[in-house]
């Protein structure tokens, strides 16, 4: 691999390519040492001048679902958010039993009386005396960044839930957060530090992001699974299947999508193995 090797990020930035991030990604997902050094050492070797970074991850995609599907499944993972769209109703359905599994009660869309006006929250979630309140911002362009106007807007509609009377009410949010499936630029993250509003996203918090939080779930979008294709991914989220688990609990609804007995038994096993606990080096 020449030197200068550079790859062009979604958002039209270009960097140099850095084959450390690309073998952490890879054993990150589950890959086995040997296979992610493997894969790193292929595309390395064969890169040259300028390449589209979607590119390098399709092709990186490509060699270790050859060696596992469970791993490639974990490296799929932000494309798979990506397709929890167009509405971004299933990207709600997902988080909320993120949440569950993480053992808080979850309400969905729940309306909150603020000091002047009331409000739609999309997840209400309580656990052992904490209230938490979460705004989504669902994207399905990788390059979007979720800035620092949504997070103002955000933090706002916090504040004004924060204007309970406390000799009236208990105040109903302990915790005001904002959640999106990409990332966020720079600022917001310096305002939300500055502000004390919380912030989720995929590679933030540098610990306890996203990606960690659903892997050590094991909950997991029915998009992220290898062996459905496209369209009966989208069918299943029109059944309100946002995730494995629900898949899982619901195996008729693969019947009834016409999935012939033994690509439902392949689906089965993919989805099963992908929940399993899993930690790096696993």
């Amino acid at each position: 691999m020449a030197q200068t090797a550079k790859i062009v990020k979604a958002d039209g930035t270009v960097e140099t390519f850095d084959g450390d991030k690309l073998e952490l990604s890879l054993r990150r997902s589950g890959a086995a040492s040997s296979t992610a050094a493997r894969i790193r050492h292929t595309i390395e070797s064969s890169i040259g001048g300028v390449a589209p970074s979607k590119e390098i991850y399709r092709r990186a995609f490509m060699m270790l679902r050859q060696e596992t599907r469970t791993a490639a499944s974990r490296y799929y993972l932000r494309r798979a958010l990506l397709e929890l769209g167009p509405s971004g109703h299933p990207f709600e359905d997902f988080m909320a039993q993120m949440f569950q599994k993480e053992g808080w009660n979850v309400e969905w869309r729940k309306l909150i009386q603020g000091g002047c006006v009331t409000h739609e929250v999309d997840v209400y979630a309580t656990r052992n005396g904490e209230y938490l309140g979460a705004e989504l911002k669902y994207h399905n362009d990788p390059a979007y960044k979720t800035d620092i106007k949504t997070a103002l807007y955000v933090k706002a509609r916090f504040d004004d839930i924060w204007k309970c009377d406390p000799k009236k009410q208990t105040c109903p949010v302990t915790h005001g957060m904002l959640i999106t499936n990409t990332k966020f630029t720079s600022q917001a993250v310096q305002y939300a530090e500055c502000s004390g509003l919380e912030l989720l996203g995929w590679s933030y918090p540098l610990v306890g992001n996203l990606f960690d939080r659903i892997v050590a779930s094991g909950i997991y979008p029915i998009t992220t699974l290898t062996s459905l294709k496209k369209t009966e991914k989208r069918l299943l989220l029109n059944k309100n299947i946002a995730t494995t688990e629900q898949m899982l609990e619901h195996r008729d609804v693969l019947r009834s999508l016409s999935i012939p007995p033994a690509r439902i038994g392949i689906i089965v096993a993919e989805a099963r193995t992908l929940t399993e606990p899993f930690t790096l080096g696993s």
